[in-house]
């Protein structure tokens, strides 16, 4: 099932209460600020256990390699968060892949 319907919202919590509230998986295509405090608020509510785990899917892995380094030679490094989250993230580069991942993770 895919959303054919457009939603503008005029306060920026309720679009991002919206965006956690309904999804099934999280497809992070590459963006700017926005992207990563939204990539950030998902894996942070799945790793205090706030939500239900989800498929958190970074597309791109040419993009992300930075950001990924960067978690795992500081952050885990530092032991700031654990190995166990940082499997939360999948990166993956062909859609089809990123289509299969969530279908197996997810009851459409």
């Amino acid at each position: 099932r895919f959303s054919n319907i457009k939603l503008d919202f005029n306060s920026f919590f309720i679009r991002k209460l919206m965006f956690v509230k309904y999804a099934t998986a999280y497809i992070i295509m590459p963006g700017g600020f926005g992207t990563l405090d939204e990539l950030f608020e998902a894996v942070t509510l799945i790793q205090t256990s706030r939500i239900k785990p989800l498929p958190v899917i970074l597309v791109g892995s040419d993009y992300w390699s930075g950001l990924l380094d960067l978690i795992t030679a500081r952050m885990l490094e530092d032991k700031m968060i654990s190995p166990e989250e940082i499997d939360i993230l999948q990166v993956k580069d062909d859609p089809e892949d990123v289509v299969k991942t969530v279908k197996k993770m997810v009851i459409l």
